[in-house]
């Protein structure tokens, strides 16, 4: 960085080279279709302070703040190069740059990069449906705007729920653009009542009113080969899910709720391998993906014997208001006044994804007065003895260098509640600070948007069934190869 006098000096140094880059940024992603981001931190469609935040986030992997002197030059060198669509990280390529032994930017960048130049084509996007438009239904619509905006991928084409009224239309369009939780859409939000369309962000999202999937001829709308997303937990073993199978126009059905039976529950970064031709898929629960992640590679390294999972959830749209009747144990009592003791089958679930937990978990919940943002501690005992520092130093680096890094997040603050974890898109956070090791005992506390999060889960898995999973560059390792 260029030698400052003073903090307003250094400040100012910062904002006109982050001013510098936007355009780049911008031009990167239009041009190119690549995102950027630093160690993860997104710089589309970002302001400078983002950017400047971004490069000080750095200093969670290496101890010191990425300076923006050391990514500009690799941008604009970007900007000029044949990309395809890639994500493309300049924290780690700038770290890589000054730890080799290449003294010529460009042609480092030629190496690490020739995957993906010479790449560059339009993706056909993929028609998805979301069945059922609830508290998941309307965070996965803001995310699969947002993802078509960014690579093209995927493109959310409709909405199927069962009509209520007149005003319906307006009624989800006012739900879609705030949310008490989550905040107002990013963009704009329209309605054309007379052909039942919202319009978000220029795209036309087509409100489709039925009963049950058999009313439905998707392809009456211009859609085919669509995936459907059934939030409504109507059904969830293969019998009932298949009824969009029924559908014209419609190739997969992901569900948003633990599978029954043979139906694979796929936890996206864990068992994606498992989706291949495969019709009817789960995408587990919010829990389920909070937790497994961190479980595969703590078994990974350790080995785990057996263990408890006791989740501190979030009040859930299931629950009362005020006392009522529930066919559920406890709760029917009221939901924003009571900590509510009840079941989860996340425990048992995470076997669904990793077979070698079978028989070793067991888990209960509580259910608490918050909206959102949940946490599971896991309690375990391992094959080998371990100490804390050991456990968070490595599973600070599974967060940063790994292809779990979008699963897993860490963070080490003495100050962090559960509001601070609000939007995070990670599957899960481990909290660092309250990690307990003793001997092979080892309780790891893990934080979970158990909204945003889990969506965000959801939409890689919905990317993956279309194969537009963007390419990752620098590439990520296996957690194994982590030291």
């Amino acid at each position: 960085m260029t030698e400052t006098t003073n903090p307003r000096d250094e400040w100012n140094h910062k904002l006109n080279l982050a001013q510098e880059m936007l355009p780049l940024i911008s031009r990167l992603h239009r041009e190119h279709n690549a995102a950027t981001s630093v160690y993860g931190r997104l710089l589309v469609g970002v302001t400078d302070i983002d950017i400047i935040k971004a490069h000080r986030y750095a200093r969670r992997i290496d101890e010191k703040e990425l300076a923006l002197d050391e990514t500009l030059p690799i941008l604009r060198e970007l900007v000029e190069m044949d990309l395809g669509t890639a994500s493309i990280d300049l924290g780690r390529l700038a770290k890589e740059y000054k730890h080799s032994d290449e003294k010529d930017l460009r042609s480092f960048l030629d190496r690490e990069l020739a995957d993906v130049i010479g790449t560059s084509s339009e993706l056909e996007a993929r028609d998805v449906v979301l069945y059922g438009f609830g508290r998941i239904g309307r965070l996965l619509a803001r995310i699969l705007i947002a993802r078509e905006a960014m690579y093209g991928g995927v493109r959310l084409r409709a909405v199927v729920v069962r009509k209520k009224g007149d005003i319906d239309i307006v009624k989800r369009a006012s739900l879609l653009r705030r949310d008490s939780v989550h905040g107002a859409f990013n963009g704009t939000i329209t309605v054309d009542e007379e052909n039942e369309i919202i319009w978000a962000n220029g795209t036309p999202i087509q409100m489709i009113y039925a009963n049950d999937p058999s009313e439905i001829d998707y392809t009456a709308y211009g859609i085919n080969n669509a995936i459907v997303v059934d939030n409504t937990g109507a059904w969830r073993d293969r019998d009932g899910l298949s009824q969009h199978l029924e559908s014209k126009g419609v190739d997969r059905v992901l569900l948003t709720a633990p599978g029954k039976g043979d139906i694979p529950n796929i936890v996206y970064g864990i068992n994606e391998d498992m989706i291949g031709d495969e019709r009817v898929l789960s995408a587990a629960s919010c829990t389920t993906n909070g937790i497994t992640p961190v479980l595969k590679v703590i078994n990974d390294r350790y080995g785990v014997k057996h263990g408890h999972v006791e989740t501190v959830h979030s009040y859930t749209n299931d629950q009362n208001l005020a006392d009522n009747f529930h066919k559920g144990n406890r709760r029917g009592r009221a939901a924003g006044l009571n900590m509510v003791l009840t079941e989860t089958g996340a425990a048992k679930a995470v076997s669904k994804a990793l077979p070698e937990f079978e028989g070793k978990l067991t888990g209960n919940a509580i259910r608490v007065p918050t909206p959102d943002v949940s946490m599971a501690v896991l309690n375990l005992d391992l094959d080998k003895e371990v100490e804390k520092d050991e456990v968070n130093n490595f599973l600070r680096r599974v967060s940063t260098n790994s292809n779990l890094r979008q699963q897993i997040d860490y963070i080490n603050s003495p100050e962090v509640v559960s509001t601070d974890l609000l939007g995070t898109t990670h599957a899960s956070v481990v909290d660092g600070l309250a990690t307990i090791a003793s001997g092979n005992h080892l309780v790891l506390y893990v934080w979970y948007d158990n909204e945003y999060g889990y969506s965000h889960q959801v939409v890689r898995v919905v990317e993956d069934i279309a194969g537009v999973r963007p390419r990752v560059f620098p590439e990520r390792k296996d957690p194994a190869e982590i030291q």
